[in-house]
């Protein structure tokens, strides 16, 4: 390109948003088919990327939750402007705008991929712990009796129980998100009270899982099992964090297939969260 400084670093619309997605289906991130509603419902403010001459040619999520965390995600550049610097002068400007976004000493969050790592690293961000996304063919299972669908009444439980997993309130996203277009949910019911729940998303290819929270190993395999047999015949992808000793036995029964992995990685503190209930994690784009 003629010139560095010639970029303009703003919002983006949410026909911005929408390019991302389209660059992150490009990129095999393999994205949900209505994920920009979402995005856009969680934080409409929270969208960069620089313009060149008019046209979008880098971007990524700096998403604020209540200003009390962050997350940053679909950092993409496009193919014939990268190497040149533009990345990381974006992923530095996106870091400290989103700084400025949230409350003094607040969190931020991301999940890098491992080329990139190091370079987070340099960033300030330290590896809380591995993501390693798993597929399989979705199959026939007979499905527990405590598990239903989630339903209206269920949100606040839902709600609630999300916030010890991901380690903040975040209604603004988990509402439209157990709505979207042809979601498959379950919860896991034991004595009137939610032990864990699961949602299945149609992504560009076959079916993710987003997330997977129990209670338990075994509540979490009768999750695993209700979100197999809703997709049969087709791939069903899981984002498990190694540092849950449960997830890991679950993948290894099941025989699943890697996919790749990324590290969930954090700036400044990290958030308390019930790592041990976490056997699916939500999202790579909003955590």
């Amino acid at each position: 390109m003629d010139n560095i400084y010639e970029l303009q670093f703003q919002n983006l619309d949410f026909e911005g948003l929408k390019i991302l997605l389209k660059w992150a289906e490009k990129e095999g991130w393999n994205p949900g088919t209505y994920d920009a509603d979402v995005y856009w419902a969680t934080d409409s403010e929270g969208y960069y990327g620089y313009y060149y001459k008019g046209d979008l040619i880098a971007g990524g999520s700096i998403v604020s939750y209540n200003k009390e965390f962050g997350f940053m995600g679909f950092f993409i550049v496009k193919p014939e402007y990268r190497s040149c610097g533009i990345g990381r002068k974006l992923w530095y400007q996106r870091r400290d705008a989103l700084l400025l976004r949230l409350n003094k000493g607040a969190s931020i969050g991301m999940d890098g991929v491992v080329s990139m790592q190091p370079f987070y690293q340099k960033g300030g961000f330290e590896i809380a712990f591995r993501d390693i996304r798993y597929e399989k063919k979705g199959v026939p299972f007979r499905i527990d009796g405590n598990i239903h669908p989630i339903e209206e009444d269920d949100i606040s439980s839902i709600l609630a129980y999300d916030k010890q997993c991901f380690g903040f309130s975040r209604p603004q996203f988990m509402v439209p998100w157990l709505k979207l277009p042809g979601n498959k949910t379950f919860k896991y019911v034991e004595n009137d009270q939610v032990k864990g729940f699961s949602i299945v998303r149609k992504a560009n290819t076959g079916y993710k899982i987003c997330p997977l929270f129990a209670d338990n190993e075994n509540i979490a395999e009768e999750l695993y099992k209700a979100c197999l047999n809703s997709v049969i015949g087709e791939p069903l992808y899981i984002d498990i964090p190694t540092i849950n000793q449960g997830s890991l036995n679950l993948i290894k029964e099941y025989k699943v297939k890697y996919i790749f992995e990324c590290a969930r990685m954090y700036y400044g503190k990290f958030p308390n969260i019930e790592v041990d209930k976490v056997y699916g994690v939500t999202t790579f784009e909003l955590g």
